[in-house]
């Protein structure tokens, strides 16, 4: 019934490692947006209250079935704001909380290598690249110029740093708060992918 908290520099891969983990242990995969999409419903009233009528009581399978918009029409439109509008921190903590209850889950971003620093069934994993690499994966993955790609990553960049001004934190990418760090110029996603299996898996 583990969880897994996954930060990443942006352009390193991590919603696609995620989804290849969450495939082969047979769990939830939720991402930044989906999380960001239904702390903003729970700000309508009680937390709970919300995501039990929006969800029927079954938090994860739901979820994981939403479609909200498409994230990269987001970051890549310069008039939209991103993921990272202010939310509760309150409200965003306690919703991770329930979904690290429920188990078998893999959390992008949001912050969750903080707000569920103290879950004993937590396992918080960072992924790096070389900028190099970042802006390239963006180039091949979503069809980019370079210019562009370029200009996604540093933009995302400014934003996480944001976010964490937002938890008070600067120290996301200290190793320390970490259970393993990733080094996708290092690795390839399979490499990468068995890795964080065996980490879930051993303990």
């Amino acid at each position: 019934m583990a969880v897994i908290t996954l930060s990443r520099h942006f352009g390193a891969g991590g919603k696609t490692l995620g989804t290849l983990v969450a495939k082969k242990l047979g769990y939830v995969f939720l991402d930044d947006e989906i999380i960001k999409l239904v702390a903003e419903k729970a700000q309508s009233g009680d937390w709970m209250d919300a995501l039990e009528k929006e969800f029927g009581g079954k938090l994860l399978p739901c979820i994981s079935g939403l479609v909200p918009k498409r994230r990269m029409e987001m970051i890549l439109d310069d008039k939209k704001g991103g993921v990272d509008e202010v939310i509760s921190v309150d409200i965003l903590q306690q919703m991770l909380l329930q979904i690290a209850e429920e188990g078998n889950a893999i959390i992008v971003g949001r912050g969750g290598q903080y707000l569920l620093r103290d879950h004993k069934d937590a396992f918080h994993v960072l992924l790096v690249a070389d900028l190099e690499d970042r802006v390239q994966f963006m180039e091949e993955r979503y069809n980019l110029s370079l210019k562009k790609a370029l200009q996604v990553v540093n933009r995302q960049d400014k934003r996480r740093q944001n976010f964490y001004r937002l938890l008070g934190k600067v120290d996301y990418d200290q190793p320390d708060i970490y259970h393993l760090v990733l080094n996708l110029s290092k690795l390839n996603l399979e490499q990468a992918c068995e890795l964080l299996i065996t980490l879930v898996r051993g303990v």
